[in-house]
């Protein structure tokens, strides 16, 4: 697995819109454990009452954060 790109409580966008899913920044909630290459996390949107899984590929730092 690599090196994940994002921590615990940073403020990602989707890379991408992603379909269904409200504009504007969510909050890195956690690393998940993954058997493949790429890592995944759990975000947490301040416009949606549930949480998503996604891949590092779809998303980015949001307003310019370093990484």
């Amino acid at each position: 697995m690599s090196e994940p790109k994002f921590r615990s409580g940073q403020l990602v966008e989707f890379a991408r819109h992603a379909p269904n899913a409200p504009a504007g920044p969510y909050e890195g909630v956690r690393l998940l454990p993954s058997d493949t290459a790429e890592p995944r996390y759990r975000i947490r949107s301040r416009n949606e009452t549930h949480e998503r899984v996604v891949a590092e590929h779809e998303l980015r730092a949001a307003g310019g954060q370093a990484t």
